[in-house]
C-alpha cells in the first residue's frame, strides 16, 4: 500500500494518534496495534493512492488542454474518458475520506483496550392468582353459522 504518498487526511490521523503517519507504520508493523489503527491506516492508503490517481486524470487533462497545444490532437472521446475516469476517482475519494473521518471520531480513544462486556441475564418473575376468574362464556369465542 501507499506508505510513502501523502493523503489529505494524514493531519488529522496524527491529530487523533499524536505522531506522524510514517511513525504510526512503524508502529503497526513492530507492534499489536489496535484493531482502530490497523484500519486507520489502511483506509489512509487506499486515500493516498485514490489522491494519486485523482492528481494524475487532472495533470492529464490540463496536458490536453494546453493553450499551446495543436487544436488536431484534441479528442473529445478521450476528455470523456478522462472524465468518467475523474469521477469514478473523486467519488472513491469522497467514500474513503468519508470512511476513515467517521472511524476516527467513533474509535475508542488510544492508548484504551476495550473492556469487556458484562451482561447479566433478568428473569421475568410472576405470580397467578391462585383461583381464576371464570371466564364469560362468549368472551371471545367466534359466533355460529345462523341456519
Amino acid at each position: 500500500m501507499s506508505r510513502t504518498k501523502a493523503s489529505t487526511m494524514d493531519g488529522e490521523l496524527q491529530k487523533v494518534f499524536g505522531k506522524p503517519v510514517s511513525v504510526l507504520h512503524e508502529v503497526a508493523v513492530a507492534h499489536d496495534v489496535s484493531p482502530a489503527l490497523a484500519r486507520a491506516l489502511e483506509l489512509r492508503a487506499f486515500l493516498a493512492l485514490t489522491e494519486e490517481q485523482v492528481a494524475r486524470v487532472r495533470d492529464r487533462v490540463y496536458l490536453d488542454m494546453d493553450p499551446h497545444r495543436d487544436m488536431d490532437d484534441l479528442s473529445a472521446d478521450k476528455l470523456r474518458v478522462d472524465a468518467q475516469w475523474l469521477e469514478a476517482a473523486l467519488d472513491a475519494r469522497a467514500g474513503y475520506r468519508a470512511t476513515l473521518a467517521e472511524l476516527l471520531r467513533t474509535m475508542p480513544p488510544p492508548g484504551q483496550r476495550p473492556r469487556p462486556v458484562r451482561t447479566t441475564q433478568l428473569q421475568a418473575t410472576a405470580t397467578l392468582p391462585a383461583v381464576a376468574a371464570p371466564i364469560p362464556p362468549r368472551s371471545g369465542a367466534a359466533r355460529a353459522p345462523r341456519p
